[in-house]
């Protein structure tokens, strides 16, 4: 996601407010999704990334994850519909979504971040935890930013992890950091949104990824302007993977293989989070 980019992404007219969630069986994907297979970026470079994390104890019973993955492939074709201002909290408007970034040689952050959300499911789903994906897929416009994060309420999430994908353009900017509500504007919003951000931070590096050297601290970023955090009345964290500019994350995030580790690693941290 770009600097200075509403969070939890996008909305529009072609994609209405989401329904209900209806009863499911724990362990399946639900709501607004299927999981089609992950697309690669087609002529990705090849990057090195970390080995696999080691395997987690399985979290408890009846557990449910909202994932977010930013933005949406529509989106730049309707301005209208992702400029128009939506609530983000603290008496605040935003716009109801952005594009996103993408690398220099033009692999979407959308993309990005749909793709590792499918594979974190997947992996979220076989150890029994019920997965909810605020979007359908990456051709859509939206969900505003106001409408995914009543996704993760009205699901009484155990925890909303958004994914998204910066874009600096600053001199050495690399590394990943984890974001959450501060100040806290309710219960949820503190103490355990602050833990989840922690576990992630520290799963993430854990598996090998460098805590970014131009955002946040030690990979953590408390904010007050993101519109998905400042709605949530769950356990809510948006993870900045990286920055697409930076060519050898940029490497990374555009091959299968990269975006298999980010959600190895993403995936593991949400299920040891859930089973503390």
């Amino acid at each position: 996601m770009a600097i200075g980019l509403t969070l939890f992404a996008a909305c529009g007219v072609e994609t209405a407010a989401p329904p209900a969630a209806s009863p499911s069986v724990p362990g399946t994907t639900t709501v607004l999704t299927t999981l089609p297979q992950p697309s690669s970026a087609p002529g990705a470079p090849s990057s090195s990334v970390p080995p696999p994390p080691p395997t987690t104890g399985l979290p408890k019973a009846g557990k449910v994850v909202v994932l977010d993955p930013g933005h949406n492939g529509g989106n730049s074709g309707r301005p209208g519909e992702i400029n128009k201002q939506v609530p983000a909290g603290r008496g605040k408007t935003k716009p109801c979504n952005t594009t996103g970034t993408s690398t220099n040689s033009g692999y979407s952050e959308h993309a990005f971040t749909w793709d590792v959300a499918q594979r974190v499911s997947e992996a979220l789903s076989a150890k029994g935890i019920r997965v909810i994906l605020t979007r359908q897929n990456d051709t859509g416009v939206g969900p505003c930013v106001n409408e995914r994060a009543a996704i993760g309420n009205d699901a009484a999430a155990d925890a909303v992890v958004s994914i998204h994908a910066d874009g600096s353009n600053s001199a050495g900017a690399h590394g990943f950091h984890v974001a959450y509500s501060a100040p806290p504007l309710n219960a949820q919003q503190g103490e355990p949104s602050a833990k989840l951000a922690t576990a992630l931070r520290d799963g993430i590096r854990a598996g090998g990824f460098p805590t970014s050297n131009y955002l946040g601290a030690n990979g953590l970023a408390p904010r007050a302007d993101l519109a998905g955090l400042n709605l949530s009345t769950r356990p809510a964290a948006l993870v900045e993977c990286g920055n697409m500019r930076n060519d050898a994350e940029a490497a990374a995030m555009s091959s299968e293989e990269g975006r298999q580790q980010y959600a190895a690693v993403i995936a593991k941290a949400i299920a040891d989070y859930l089973a503390a």
